[in-house]
């Protein structure tokens, strides 16, 4: 069966996964002006000048370390709250699936 571009706009769980591909692309932007703040921000001074965290550069800590447990922590909560379930086949108007 064809589908029309009207039956796709139409149908609600394209503005749904739409939405959700929006804010990940946007926590994905998030993260990496985060990796890269940190990295040259504390990174853009000579080597002798850094400090350290546990070992690690402060530069790579807060980029890479802090950086990972953040976004972790927000993709956790944004699948969690704000992203839905959304079926594959779509209903048919008589009760069953096509």
């Amino acid at each position: 069966m064809k589908r029309s571009k009207e039956t796709d706009r139409m149908d609600p769980r394209y503005k749904i996964s739409n939405r959700e591909a929006l804010m990940g692309i946007g926590l994905a932007i998030l993260n990496f002006i985060w990796w890269y703040g940190f990295a040259y921000g504390f990174g853009g001074k000579p080597v002798k000048e850094y400090d350290y965290i546990l070992g690690l550069p402060a530069w790579f800590f807060y980029s890479c370390i802090v950086g990972f447990i953040v976004f972790s922590i927000a993709v956790y909560i944004m699948v969690k709250f704000f992203f839905s379930d959304v079926p594959f086949e779509k209903e048919s108007g008589k009760g069953g699936k096509q």
